[in-house]
């Protein structure tokens, strides 16, 4: 999302002025090209060469500082960048935004920005909440600014309240939710995926349940796939993992539980995505209360919906996508899969091995379909493998 953006990053006089640091760092991380520009307040908090060293860019400090005669740098430093983010931004600054004031380097600079501009205001809750604070954040909105809500939390002042700086991860997904909302060109925009993820769990009683390895980041890491690539993504799952605040997401724990969500949003759908280990099984009674410990114990056990093969019986125009956690005979089965469950795409992979598959970063898939060869994706992080599952969706769907 954001690899080779061009951001420039203004830092305002603040106490949070010391988080920004992170945040910038986890923009580049992620590939983009960041350039810092401080108000003279802003480096009472955190040294300019601290952003410096990590950025290993020139942070603009001075209006006048005017080292390379070809430009006039606050000029150049608006129109060198992609996109703009100002944090954190303080009542002071929002001021001077709303009432065209540019009297340092960032105010100057941001005068004469026309790429789009988000800003993460941080202060005190009287502050924030002020009127004049709220108009001037109103103005800026009606211009086309993206104003993101500080968080509620413990204030310098030493109460809580609302006016904290988000941490870097919330920003980041907003970020992200502005830049594909504002986008025409990503691939998957206007289509709607469904996605599974986590090992489901059968409860036997109120503290016992039959479960699976299952950590449901493979279906973690296709939903926010997708979702880069502009696709409205509901994620159904069983996991206790984040998941990106621009994905709607449904909590489950039993196998019923989601074959109930998968086929209530199954019809007005474009591509369903099964990653996730759904229990076979399910206790034919569960107990009320904490089941006594016994000599011997048999639970009766009763087979769960096949969700998989149910859609793919119900499907009409969507692409369904499979996936087969196997400990051998992987190709068969995957194979055998394919066909019985009316599925496009099986992405089979061996669980038996401790380096890759559940609970584990890692994994190697074999991506098997009706029409192509069988596609070989190495030993990968997660994330990776889960973007090579979107391009095949995306070439398939045309």
């Amino acid at each position: 999302m954001f690899n080779q953006m061009k951001i420039a990053f203004y830092v305002t006089g603040g106490i949070a002025s010391y988080k920004s640091v992170s945040l910038m760092r986890e923009l580049i991380k992620a590939g983009a090209e960041v350039k810092v520009a401080m108000t003279p307040s802003a480096t009472k908090f955190v040294s300019p060469l601290t952003f410096q060293v990590l950025s290993k860019q020139t942070v603009h400090v001075d209006t006048f500082s005017e080292n390379d005669p070809k430009f006039v740098q606050h000029i150049h430093f608006a129109d060198w960048a992609d996109f703009s983010i100002v944090a954190p931004a303080t009542a002071n600054t929002l001021a001077k935004l709303a009432n065209g004031i540019a009297d340092n380097f960032v105010t100057s600079a941001l005068l004469a920005t026309t790429t789009p501009v988000f800003i993460v205001p941080a202060m005190n809750e009287h502050m924030y909440e002020h009127p004049a604070t709220q108009t001037n954040i109103q103005i800026l909105k009606d211009r086309g600014a993206y104003i993101m809500e500080p968080a509620t939390g413990f204030l310098a002042e030493g109460y809580s309240g609302r006016g904290r700086f988000p941490d870097s991860t919330i920003i980041l997904d907003e970020i992200e939710g502005l830049i594909i909302n504002q986008s025409d060109s990503l691939p998957l925009q206007g289509k709607q995926i469904l996605v599974t993820a986590g090992g489901t769990k059968e409860r036997i009683d109120p503290v016992r349940y039959i479960s699976n390895d299952s950590s449901g980041r493979m279906g973690h890491a296709i939903a926010e796939a997708a979702m880069k690539k502009g696709a409205e993504v509901i994620l159904i799952t069983a996991s206790e993992l984040a998941v990106h605040s621009q994905i709607k997401q449904i909590k489950v724990e039993s196998a019923q539980e989601m074959y109930e969500a998968v086929d209530a949003n199954f019809e007005n759908i474009n591509v369903l995505i099964m990653a996730a280990a759904v229990s076979d099984y399910t206790p034919v009674k569960q107990e009320n209360h904490k089941m006594k410990k016994k000599d011997e114990l048999s639970i009766e056990l009763k087979k769960t919906k096949d969700i998989l093969k149910e859609m793919g019986q119900k499907k009409a125009h969507q692409l369904l996508v499979g996936f087969a956690a196997e400990t051998d005979n992987i190709e068969e089965y995957a194979l055998k899969k394919l066909k019985e469950k009316n599925v496009d795409f099986i992405v089979a992979n061996d669980v038996s091995r401790r380096d890759r598959g559940f609970n584990s970063n890692d994994n190697e898939v074999i991506i098997y379909s009706k029409q192509d060869d069988p596609v070989l994706i190495s030993l990968s992080d997660k994330s990776r493998i889960a973007e090579r599952i979107i391009e095949l969706i995306i070439e398939q769907l045309g």
